[in-house]
């Protein structure tokens, strides 16, 4: 009998060591980019400046989760965050793959502040500094490109 669990001890070792050596690939889904809307930005003198195609994160799970996870994003495509309420926001990269720039906007649809260049995968605080209702999230460098400035304005309409 002593024998006999020896044996099984053993045996069951070897079957752990066997699976613990044994590689699992755990395969990251893409996750595309869904067109919900459409986004315009003017100028303070009311002028468009580019309009964009937007995905809407209005839910705790989609503002949770943002553009995480996304190996890219077309440079006429963002997502906008709508919120409920206005008020100071903070947002972070954890898990984004894409560096950003996050534009925030009051409840007026006026563009209030920036986050330029936001690093992927870093963990510190990127506060909008004043209060806002949306964010949108873009490629890094557009806010340059565009030439976006505080008091731009946005409009955007959803499907």
């Amino acid at each position: 009998m002593f024998l006999k669990r020896h044996l099984y001890f053993i045996i069951a070792l070897l079957v752990l060591s066997a699976c613990k050596d044994q590689k699992k690939d755990i395969k990251q889904t893409e996750v595309s980019f869904s067109k919900e809307g459409e986004l315009t930005i003017f100028s303070t003198e009311n002028t468009p400046k580019t309009t964009l195609d937007i995905e809407i994160a209005d839910t705790d799970f989609d503002i949770q989760t943002g553009l995480m996870y996304r190996n890219s994003m077309q440079k006429n495509q963002g997502m906008l965050f709508v919120f409920d309420d206005e008020q100071e926001r903070f947002f972070y990269m954890k898990n984004t793959k894409i560096s950003l720039d996050l534009v925030y906007i009051d409840a007026n649809k006026k563009i209030v502040s920036f986050q330029e260049n936001a690093k992927p995968f870093d963990e510190s605080s990127l506060p909008s500094n004043v209060p806002a209702q949306f964010v949108l999230e873009i490629n890094a460098g557009l806010v340059n490109t565009w030439n976006l400035k505080i008091g731009d304005s946005i409009q955007f309409t959803t499907k």
